[in-house]
């Protein structure tokens, strides 16, 4: 396990997060202890990458959805009183 000195790793960073993300565990010491250990976050939530085009057929949008908005309702969208 590889430990470097704060210094080192303020120099070097970009370098330590490489060797972190590659598998091994990169240690920083401050004084000659170590403080921190550096290793890669596991992505949470995606379990495959991202396939456009995959929520095809799942959802429709109602032709109601491009009808104009009600002028009270623009209105607030658009942060006060429409002048017509």
């Amino acid at each position: 396990m590889p430990t470097f000195s704060v210094r080192e790793a303020r120099t070097h960073l970009s370098r330590l997060i490489a060797r972190a993300e590659a598998g091994e565990e990169v240690v920083i010491t401050r004084d000659g202890k170590p403080v921190v250990r550096l290793e890669p976050i596991e992505p949470s939530g995606w379990s495959r990458p991202r396939e456009p085009g995959s929520w095809k057929g799942r959802i429709s949008i109602g032709d109601s959805f491009f009808d104009p908005l009600p002028e009270e309702e623009l209105a607030a969208w658009e942060g006060g009183a429409r002048s017509g």
